[in-house]
């Protein structure tokens, strides 16, 4: 069946529309065509819309196909290419979007194209986040220096980016980010307590980097004392996941934390790391508040419950 694509654009309302109608037009039109036929049209779309919500919605329809020829047109997207939207913050969110859709094919040949936007420091800061991200996603530990560099660079002014970057390294998994992550923690307390959020991700980063390494602790240690709750709560949940020794030790001191989120989560993780003996504890003391005991009885019924 020969594809009447102008009639498409026309039968689906673009440009005469509101988007959202016109996105349901679109994807009606998988009742009425293979899917040979409406990668085709979807691509046609791509190539002739310029209205970037639209582009958007037909992005996401593309989803579920992961045709190469759609991948060639996000990237182009993404490198600015066969593109003319005048709007600049349609433009970017466009391209966000774009990145996220191209992480999800897994294809490994788009990483440098990545790694040609994380390291372009003229690039809007949401671009490059979204690309960090996405070599994260897609595993290549060719990303890895890269990544590292972003972390360690000095005139890198973008924390977001900064922190873009330690997520993509816990999940590349790679050990070689162990010092310069250390050394982040290590030499940069007064930015990192201003912008807590870039600590959070490095602990946890190092936390699924899941290695024995005695910097590593001693960095975990000194996060179990933080100012933030959530710097405190990785650092507990990288303990459990870890073969350190001191981590029972470590973990237990956080049971008389501050923070009840704090205190909760010490005791599931030591819950999962020694067993019911810590929840007849924590019942059994006085030394411990109402709150925790209450969850470690919620803790003992869930337990019994699945026996």
């Amino acid at each position: 069946m020969t594809i009447d694509f102008n009639g498409i654009l026309s039968d689906c309302g673009v440009g005469s529309q509101s988007d959202d109608i016109v996105i349901k037009k679109i994807a009606n039109l998988e009742e009425f065509y293979d899917e040979c036929d409406l990668i085709n049209i979807y691509n046609f779309l791509l190539k002739n819309i310029r209205i970037p919500e639209l582009l958007i919605g037909v992005i996401k329809l593309t989803s579920s196909h992961k045709n190469q020829e759609t991948l060639s047109i996000l990237l182009d997207f993404l490198l600015l290419k066969n593109i003319n939207i005048e709007d600049s913050d349609s433009l970017i969110n466009l391209r966000v979007v774009c990145a996220k859709e191209i992480s999800n094919y897994k294809d490994k040949t788009t990483v440098g194209v990545f790694l040609y936007c994380l390291n372009n420091k003229n690039e809007h800061y949401k671009v490059r986040l979204a690309c960090a991200d996405a070599l994260g996603r897609i595993g290549d530990k060719l990303a890895v220096n890269s990544l590292i560099h972003i972390v360690e660079d000095e005139e890198e002014k973008s924390l977001y980016v900064k922190e873009s970057a330690t997520f993509a390294l816990g999940l590349l998994g790679d050990t070689s980010a162990i010092e310069p992550l250390v050394a982040i923690m290590d030499a940069k307390q007064g930015l990192l307590d201003k912008f807590s959020f870039l600590k959070e991700k490095i602990i946890e980063a190092l936390g699924k980097l899941n290695i024995n390494n005695k910097k590593v602790l001693k960095v975990l240690k000194n996060s179990l004392m933080d100012s933030s709750p959530i710097v405190r709560i990785n650092a507990i949940e990288a303990l459990m996941n870890s073969d350190y020794e001191e981590s029972v030790d470590l973990i237990r001191i956080s049971l008389k934390d501050e923070d009840f989120e704090v205190r909760r989560n010490a005791l599931i993780a030591l819950y999962n790391l020694i067993g019911r003996d810590i929840l007849d504890e924590v019942i059994s003391l006085p030394s411990y508040d109402n709150e925790l005991k209450n969850e470690a009885q919620s803790l003992i019924n869930e337990y019994e419950n699945k026996e």
